[in-house]
């Protein structure tokens, strides 16, 4: 299998005006995502899109992007690990599932390019979270307002499934994204895996929760304090805005618009 030239993937470069950094492709056209503002949270980004750790994964990232959907055929997909986007000084951080493959694998932008993202957007939108209902494109202006949105696993897995391994190595993305996260109070668990691997943060953290949480959608648990007192970002759960769900009506716009109400509610 053919790599892609290393002249032809992204680079991440500040951007010339703002509080966001902005990965670039070679001939100077915006690719990927629009990467929030402090320098650490930039160098966070940096080390999650040239991080090579699963290469069952990458391997798959890099032929889908050579491949490609036919309805993208025109379009340089972004092929890599896929950083966290939105305000960097959000209090609600959303743990996603993965990238998929002609989604945020092509677009470069956690949740942007396909209909997970736009049924997202919509009730991040219709809640205040989110400046417009939808996200397509990386330079579509889109804005998180106190919202912040992740993945657990940062590259599109075959059949959307990550094995356990390739979670566990996620995972010092997720804790390194959210050391530059401070005022995060509430995180939202889009689908079981998220949940999961937010919940095996904590226990890397010296946190134990007993018996161990249950996802489903709508769930919120209290995390407790830290040593100091403070309380812990609570972890609420929704289902994953799958086309699976969605089409099904196990997830419907109500039921999403819900749990973002909840969750400002607990900010």
């Amino acid at each position: 299998m053919m790599k892609m030239p290393s002249s032809d993937l992204p680079s991440v470069v500040p951007a010339k005006a703002g509080p966001y950094v902005q990965a670039w492709g070679p001939n100077g056209q915006s690719w990927g995502p629009a990467l929030a503002g402090s320098k650490g949270l930039a160098q966070v980004h940096s080390a999650i899109v040239s991080c090579e750790r699963c290469p069952r994964l990458r391997s798959y990232c890099r032929r889908v992007a050579q491949e490609k959907k036919r309805a993208h055929m025109r379009d340089t997909y972004w092929g890599r690990p896929v950083p966290g986007f939105g305000d960097p000084d959000a209090r609600l951080l959303l743990v996603g599932l993965a990238p998929a493959a002609h989604g945020a694998n092509r677009t470069g932008r956690v949740f942007t390019g396909d209909g997970s993202g736009d049924f997202l957007m919509s009730a991040l939108h219709r809640t205040g979270f989110a400046n417009i209902p939808s996200s397509r494109r990386v330079d579509d202006g889109l804005r998180l307002t106190d919202a912040y949105i992740l993945a657990a696993v940062r590259c599109a897995p075959p059949d959307n499934k990550p094995l356990p391994e390739e979670i566990t190595r996620c995972s010092a993305h997720l804790e390194a994204e959210l050391t530059e996260l401070p005022r995060v109070r509430v995180v939202v668990a889009l689908g079981k895996i998220g949940f999961d691997a937010w919940l095996q943060l904590q226990r890397r953290r010296g946190v134990r929760l007993s018996p161990k949480p249950q996802f489903g959608h709508g769930v919120v648990v209290r995390m407790g304090e830290t040593e100091d007192g403070a309380p812990l970002p609570a972890l609420v759960g929704c289902y994953h805005p799958s086309r699976q769900n969605t089409n099904t009506g196990k997830l419907t716009a109500r039921m999403m618009e819900s749990v973002f109400r909840k969750a400002r509610r607990m900010l």
